[in-house]
C-alpha cells in the first residue's frame, strides 16, 4: 500500500533553492500572505455553511467552497515557504562596477538603447524592462562591466548587446 503524500509536502520539495527578491517584492509577498490569512476565516465559515445544506457528494456550493479553501491554504503554504527562502537583493550601485542581481543596465543593440533591471525570477516583467538573472540575457550580462559586448543565442539567431552603463 502506498502512503498518500500531501500536496504541500510536494510543493516544499519542488523548489529548494534560494529566491532572490527585491525589498519591495518581499514586502508585496508579505502583504499578499497577510491578505490570504485574513480571508481564511471567511472561507472556513463559507465551507461550514454550505456543508449544512445536506448531501456533500452532490452539493456543488460545498465543493466550490472547499476548493477555494484548499487553494487559499496552498497559496499560504507556498508564499510562506518562499518568504523563508527569500534572499533580499541589495539595491544601489555595485562597488565593483560589474553587472549583478539588482543592477540596472543600459544596453544598445542595433542602434536601439534599452534599459533592463536584473532581479530574481519571481519579479520578472520583460515588458517593463525587468528581467531575471536566469533569463538568457540576464545570465549573459552577470559579471560583465561597462563597455563589454555580450552575445546571446536566440531562436532567430545571435544577438549582440553593448553595455553602455
Amino acid at each position: 500500500m502506498q502512503i498518500p503524500r500531501r500536496k504541500s509536502d510536494e510543493l516544499r520539495r519542488r523548489d529548494q533553492g534560494p529566491i532572490y527578491i527585491s525589498k519591495e517584492g518581499l514586502e508585496r509577498m508579505r502583504e499578499k500572505l497577510a491578505r490570504l490569512k485574513c480571508a481564511l476565516p471567511e472561507l472556513i465559515d463559507e465551507a461550514a455553511r454550505t456543508a449544512a445544506y445536506g448531501d456533500r457528494s452532490e452539493n456543488a456550493e460545498y465543493k466550490d467552497a472547499k476548493a477555494n479553501l484548499r487553494r487559499t491554504n496552498r497559496q499560504i503554504l507556498t508564499i510562506d515557504d518562499q518568504i523563508k527562502q527569500a534572499i533580499v537583493i541589495a539595491s544601489g550601485k555595485n562597488a565593483s562596477g560589474t553587472v549583478a542581481l539588482g543592477s540596472t543596465v543600459l544596453l544598445e543593440t542595433n542602434g536601439v538603447k534599452k534599459t533592463f533591471k536584473i532581479l530574481g525570477s519571481h519579479e520578472t516583467d520583460p515588458a517593463s524592462g525587468i528581467i531575471s538573472h536566469q533569463s538568457p540575457l540576464g545570465a549573459a550580462l552577470i559579471g560583465h562591466t561597462k563597455g563589454d559586448v555580450v552575445t546571446i543565442q536566440t531562436g532567430s539567431g545571435s544577438k549582440t548587446y553593448h553595455i553602455i552603463s
